[in-house]
């Protein structure tokens, strides 16, 4: 797995029943290899229901989600 810098700028909040926030800058690896890059606020999938994976589209509502 490639090493990546940390980065302090940058928050996580994990909401109660919904996603991981992730407030700041970060760079995403994908599975696939490719890197994204968010500049603000990320939402990710805790409940694993998210068409969308790995970012959160709101299915744990749907699916009432408790974690």
């Amino acid at each position: 797995m490639e090493e990546t810098k940390p980065n302090s700028d940058c928050n996580v909040i994990v909401n109660p029943n919904g996603p991981l926030m992730v407030i700041g800058r970060i760079d995403i690896k994908h599975a696939d290899g490719r890197i994204e890059n968010k500049e603000k606020t990320t939402a990710f999938c805790r409940c694993g229901a998210s068409a969308n994976k790995p970012f959160c589209d709101g299915s744990h509502r749907k699916i009432e989600f408790i974690g």
